[in-house]
């Protein structure tokens, strides 16, 4: 087959860099309107922010610590790479305007950081930020991620999400219009979503003019208030094997406009923290698993786009 499977994100950034570019993640203090009381507390059902919070990435160590110490840590075997800031703890665009800036010009001005990665809630993001990373996007790389996690209202309020899919369209479409990548996260798996339902999921997010887009499984995470109502409503809960997920990933890639980059399909939580379900693999060899399985079905992205 001549048509690749998928757009990747590894060719993605080399439109931009003629060098390896590594992200690095950052926890640099920021809260969520979910666990401040502003919106709620707790945070989302599923969220143990725990899961991807590196051992070099604590609050108190400042921002450009933190990018000091991931920079020793990936040079051992690159030592001519370059750095994007990855903002991923919680709500990276929620705060004081002046100290948000900072913060972002702070890791900006380590050497060899040659962009942003910003995460984020779609309820998040101000008039006042959008103006300050406009004029950020045209001196450096500039992504901000939205955590969608369904395009449907009803799960969204389930796990206590605190925001709607409309506020996640106007989010990407404000964010858009500025000239700045956007890019979307999504779990695949949600109590309450069926198969069906998740594929067409595929159709609403393909009408977002996202750059980028992350998928992974749902997963259940000790200390959450989701492992909580798994306990006690597992009826609640279809937690996919391995087969059938790729097989759920792949009937949603099909579904996805054939230019949007997928950055990721599955997502790896600590195993001292992860209940279910614990596949074994790394991402690399979920995605040989996968591309394996679309060549057997004769599949690529886009094609059953409408």
């Amino acid at each position: 087959m001549n048509t690749p499977l998928y757009n990747d994100f590894t060719t993605f950034l080399k439109r931009y860099f003629p060098y390896k570019v590594q992200k690095i993640s950052l926890n640099a203090g920021f809260t969520c309107p979910n666990r401040d009381g502003t919106k709620g507390f707790g945070g989302c059902t599923y969220c143990n922010n725990q899961t991807f919070n590196p051992e070099y990435c604590h609050t108190e160590k400042p921002v450009a610590v933190q990018l000091e110490e991931g920079k020793r840590f990936f040079a051992r075997k690159y030592p001519d790479m370059k750095y994007l800031a990855y903002f991923q703890a919680y709500t990276n665009t929620y705060g004081e305007l002046e100290s948000i800036c900072r913060k972002y010009e702070e890791a900006l001005a380590v050497e060899d950081v040659v962009g942003l990665v910003i995460g984020t809630r779609p309820d998040c993001m101000p008039e006042a930020l959008l103006n300050y990373l406009e004029e950020i996007r045209k001196t450096h790389f500039l992504l901000v991620e939205y955590g969608i996690e369904s395009t449907s209202d009803q799960t969204l309020q389930r796990i206590h999400r605190g925001h709607t899919f409309a506020d996640t369209c106007r989010a990407v479409e404000q964010t858009v219009a500025r000239g700045i990548q956007t890019g979307g996260h999504v779990i695949l798996g949600l109590p309450g979503e069926t198969r069906k339902e998740i594929a067409q999921q595929a159709v609403a997010i393909s009408h977002l003019p996202l750059t980028t887009l992350k998928m992974h499984q749902l997963q259940l995470i000790r200390g959450t208030r989701m492992a909580q109502e798994y306990e006690t409503m597992p009826e609640d809960f279809h937690l996919f094997d391995l087969n059938e997920y790729i097989e759920v990933v792949i009937d949603y890639v099909e579904r996805l406009r054939p230019d949007m980059i997928l950055e990721r399909f599955v997502s790896q939580s600590p195993a001292d923290l992860l209940i279910a379900p614990d596949w074994g693999l790394k991402n690399y060899e979920f995605v040989a698993k996968l591309r394996k399985r679309m060549e057997e079905r004769g599949t690529f992205q886009g094609k059953y786009y409408v």
